[in-house]
Parts: structure tokens; C-alpha cells; sequence
């Protein structure tokens, strides 16, 4: 059952409903286009070996067929040592729904109801959530006694995983079967209360199951969060580098429900381009699926991660879309939501003043402490009241007076003083207190003039100043951006697969020029614009940087 092409033969001979298409050998790109023809676009090409998203790409056309064939091949042939590729029908609007089974080696088996994984990127699950928005008992039945009538029919033990693409209509295919434990499976034992790993263990030392299919109940709703080492802002590309800080939320209560942190990656650790790039997975409960998400929310806002990027804020942003929380979602929803890449949430008007109000505090404490240090050559700065903070291009003028315990902040435009909490100190990333009688939790990083603030999504650099600052600040001419459109530059660290230019050569717009590989994806980099290509600085199996400069054209 490891195997994608075997299983789905053997899942059609077990009665079980399968997807349409081609489940043998394919040689070579050419047979991948003819199959696809027949199958009908748009259609999946997928390692047999594959997993965690790799080997899989969609097609939609001849040319994405042959692209797709070879690129899946080659990333197959690099992650799991298996370039076997087949090709299957791809369900437009599909949920990806997976139900958790659990045998023994004895004869009994059981399922632990389902997991709904439709929030994917490039076909690799980012949110997960315990039990599905979308199926009803009697769909999750039926999913469930197919699963188990699989297993059996292999002689099945242990914890596994039995794989379906869902349609609109709760018509379900199967896709695979994981014989191992899975990435998401924290929020199956959130919501049954059954440990996974302790049942696993018990199963290898040759014990009956001592749970039976009534004992499975539903207890509340979990939400799984994957934490990936990757920069949400440049199209989620891999982002390595020394975890410079690394802080988790407490696990435990939180808000409306109960946090748990699973993890192999310390402060300290360095994230390198040869591994998957999770790091962390963030898991929440609570009595319904607002709450688990509530929760979750609360949690991200408690994550402090330095050193490299990750995607926390895009995880933010989605938990936070009405679309995300009506539970309306499909495997296609970041595709959908996210059509331009993500730039970072919008910062409401509330946002702003909260942020402007933690920087005024950072900066009237740091000014404070700078005035306590004796024997400086340089005379104190006197105590100030008005301010001004410069924030997405505008100027807010302020009044803040500091108190051992936070700040009052009035805003010139408001009817009101507006008082922040907190126990924040000089160096510390994570600032949590109550703004307006509201809890808050936000990080700030100190730059050369200002802060870097960043909150579920929302980043905004504030520099609090004096109001003759701000004046000269408003003159500063804009720094003009270097022209790099003749410049091919790599848009992540990783090493070169191929590089399909030479010099002198004639380049058209959208045709690929190198493909470079990093935490074991393998990305197409395609020219901007025609053009004669004049200088090749790489070659393949070069290490290159984020940035460098691959290819050059006259």
C-alpha cells in the first residue's frame, strides 16, 4: 500500500471508489501527453514513490504535460530514489478528506473518524483540522468502512492512513494509502482522546486493539498548523538560516482552549536547504470549530521565530478569512484566495493605533533607560510627551505619558486616552499586555530608526520621532529600485538541477532558462522577457544564494 500505483489497483479490485486514469508505467514524456489526452485535462501526474507534496504536478495542457512529466520524474528520482510516475484524472473543486484507521494483528481494525487537509500549497498540506466542516455522518460511515475493508483486505496493522479526494456532491475517490503515521495525526488524538503512538506500539508487540469502533467519539475540534521555514512574502519559496530565536506559546490553556507544540528544531538550530522545511506544528482544541481557531489565532500571535522567515503570518491571514471560517474550502482555496502571492494582511485602523501605541512605548522606555546611563559625553534627552509616529506613509501625531505598567496614549483624532498594559522590557521580541482593555500579543524589531512590528499578518515599520523629524523625514527623496530586467536572479538558496541556456542564445518570454532545487522542490525559473542571453554564471550542481545572478541577457 506504499505504493501509489499498486494500491490503487488493488483499493479497485477491494470494491474501493478510485479516480479515473492511467495506473501503468508511462516511459516518456510523449506517452505522459497521449495519456493525458485520453484521460482528458486536466489531469495529475504523480510520483508512485511520492509524499509531502513532492512529485506531484497538475496539467492542463500538452506543454504542461511533458513539463510536468519530467519535472515530477526527476523530483521523484531526487526524494525517494523512485522516478515511477502515473497519471490520473484531477477532480476540479476537490476537498482532500483522509480517514485514520487503526489494526491489529489479529483481524480487528477500526477507523478514528476523519481529517479534512484541503489547505495545500503546491500539493503540500499546510492546514489540517479534526473533524471535517463539510461531511455528515453518514458520508464519514461509509469513507470510514471503506477504509477499513482496505486494510483488512492487505492484513493491515498499525496506525495508517487512507486518502480521498472529496467533490461537491460528498462523492469520494481514493487517492492513497500512507501505511505510516501522518504529520497531522495530533488533531485525530485531540478529538478522540486515543494516543496514536502508544496504540502503534502496542499493536508491534502483538496485542488486540482493546478499543472497539462505539468506543470512537467526537470530542470538541482541532486545528493543526504546519510552521514552515519559508518566506510567504516571495511566493513561499525556502528560507534557510541560523534560528536565531526561536520561542513557542506555552502549551497548555490558552484563551478557549488548550495548546500543544510538536517539534524537532531548538533556538540555535540551523535550517538548511537539503530537508523539508517544516519545522514546527502548532495544534489547538476547543469545544467547537470557532474556538480551536480562536485559539489557534491566539497562539500565532505568541509565536517568536528569528533568524530565517516563516509562515506564520500567511497561516494567520488564512485563520483569520470569512471564507476559511464558513468552512467553504477546497484544495484549490490558496490558489483562489491568494491569486497574487501574499503580501501580508490589511492593517485595519485598530491595528495601526495598537502598533503605534507598543512603539511609542518601546521607544519611551528605551529613551528612559538611555537617560539613567551615567557619565555619557552626551547630554540627556528631555522628557517628551509629543510625538509623532511615521507609519505607511503618513504622519500620526501622539501624546503618550508612561506609568510603571504601560502607557496612555491619546490620538489626536480620538475622543479618548486609550491605555496599554504590559510587562515588556528593552530586548524582548514578544510584547503581550492589554490595549484598550483587550489582549494583544505583537512582536517588535528594533531597527536603525524605528520598528519592524509584526502581527497575525499585518507588518508596518513605525519610527516615533519628534515633530521637526518628521518634518525633514516628509523631504527625504524615495530610493530609486536597480534595474534588473535584463538579470535571471535565483529567488531562494538552493543548488542548480539544470541550466537550459547558453550564451548567444535567443530567449522568449515564459520559456524556462534553469531549475533550481531547494528542501527537495525543484522550481522552473522561466525568462520575464525575450532576449539574447550574454553571460551564464552558473552551472549545474552549483550551490547559488537568494538573489545571485544566474543568467544575464544583452
Amino acid at each position: 500500500m506504499g505504493d501509489k500505483i499498486t494500491s490503487k489497483k488493488f483499493a479497485a479490485e477491494a470494491g474501493v471508489s478510485t479516480v479515473p486514469g492511467h495506473m501503468d508505467l508511462i516511459k516518456d514524456a510523449k506517452e505522459a501527453v497521449k495519456i493525458s489526452k485520453e484521460i482528458g485535462y486536466p489531469v495529475m501526474i504523480k510520483a508512485s514513490a511520492g509524499g509531502g507534496g513532492k512529485g506531484m504536478r497538475i496539467a492542463w495542457n500538452d506543454k504542461e504535460a511533458e513539463e510536468g512529466f519530467n519535472g515530477a520524474k526527476a523530483e521523484a528520482k531526487a526524494s525517494f530514489g523512485d522516478d515511477r510516475i502515473f497519471i490520473e484524472k484531477f477532480v476540479d473543486q476537490p476537498r482532500h478528506i483522509e480517514i485514520q484507521v487503526l489494526g491489529d494483528k489479529h483481524g480487528n481494525c477500526i477507523y478514528l473518524n476523519e481529517r479534512e487537509c484541503s489547505i495545500q500549497r503546491r500539493n503540500q498540506k499546510v492546514v489540517e483540522e479534526a473533524p471535517s466542516p463539510f461531511l455528515d455522518e453518514k458520508t464519514r460511515q461509509a469513507m470510514g468502512e471503506q477504509s477499513i475493508a482496505l486494510a483488512k483486505a492487505v492484513d493491515y496493522d498499525s496506525a495508517g492512513t487512507v486518502e480521498f479526494i472529496v467533490d461537491g456532491d460528498r462523492n469520494f475517490y481514493f487517492l492513497e494509502m500512507n501505511t505510516r503515521l501522518q504529520v497531522e495525526h495530533p488533531v485525530t488524538e485531540m478529538t478522540t482522546g486515543v494516543d496514536l503512538v502508544e496504540q502503534m506500539l502496542l499493536v508491534a508487540y502483538g496485542e488486540k486493539l482493546k478499543l472497539k469502533q462505539k468506543d470512537i467519539g467526537i470530542n470538541g475540534w482541532a486545528v493543526e498548523t504546519r510552521i514552515y521555514a519559508e518566506d510567504p512574502y516571495r511566493n513561499f519559496l525556502p528560507s534557510i538560516g541560523r534560528l536565531r530565536r526561536m520561542r513557542f506559546p506555552a502549551e497548555g490553556k490558552l484563551d478557549k482552549g488548550e495548546v500543544r507544540i510538536d517539534t524537532g528544531v531548538r533556538e540555535g538550530d540551523e535550517i538548511s536547504m537539503f530537508y523539508d522545511p517544516m519545522i514546527a506544528k502548532l495544534i489547538t482544541h476547543g469545544k467547537d470549530r470557532d474556538a480551536a481557531i480562536d485559539t489557534h489565532v491566539k497562539a500565532l500571535e505568541r509565536l517568536e521565530v528569528e533568524g530565517i522567515q516563516d509562515n506564520s503570518p500567511f497561516l494567520a491571514a488564512v485563520l483569520n478569512q470569512k471564507r476559511f471560517r464558513s468552512g467553504k474550502i477546497t484544495t484549490n482555496y490558496i490558489k483562489e484566495e491568494f491569486p497574487d502571492g501574499f503580501s501580508g494582511a490589511d492593517m485595519s485602523e485598530k491595528d495601526e493605533r495598537l502598533m503605534i501605541a507598543a512603539s511609542a512605548y518601546a521607544h519611551g522606555v528605551n529613551a528612559a533607560r538611555f537617560n539613567d546611563i551615567s557619565g555619557r559625553d552626551e547630554p540627556a534627552h528631555p522628557a517628551r510627551t509629543e510625538w509623532v509616529a511615521l507609519v505607511a506613509g503618513k504622519a500620526v501625531p501622539i501624546r503618550v505619558e508612561l506609568d510603571e505598567k504601560g502607557a496612555e496614549v491619546h490620538f489626536e483624532d480620538a475622543d479618548k486616552t486609550i491605555q496599554l498594559k504590559t510587562n515588556w522590557r528593552p530586548g524582548g521580541g514578544l510584547m503581550e499586555g492589554k490595549f484598550d482593555k483587550e489582549d494583544f500579543a505583537l512582536t517588535l524589531k528594533p531597527t536603525d530608526e524605528g520598528f519592524i512590528v509584526e502581527r497575525l499578518g499585518v507588518t508596518a515599520r513605525i519610527i516615533i520621532c519628534t515633530p521637526a523629524t518628521a518634518e525633514l523625514h516628509a523631504r527625504l527623496p524615495e530610493k530609486e529600485k536597480p534595474d534588473t530586467s535584463k538579470l535571471i536572479m535565483s529567488p531562494m538558496p538552493g543548488l542548480m538541477v539544470s541550466v537550459d541556456v547558453e550564451v548567444g542564445q535567443e530567449v522568449k518570454s515564459g520559456e524556462a532558462v534553469c531549475v533550481v532545487e531547494a528542501m527537495k522542490m525543484q522550481n522552473i525559473i522561466r525568462a520575464e522577457a525575450d532576449g539574447v542571453v550574454a553571460k551564464v554564471n552558473v552551472g549545474a550542481g552549483d550551490a547559488v544564494a537568494a538573489d545571485e545572478v544566474l543568467v544575464e541577457f544583452a
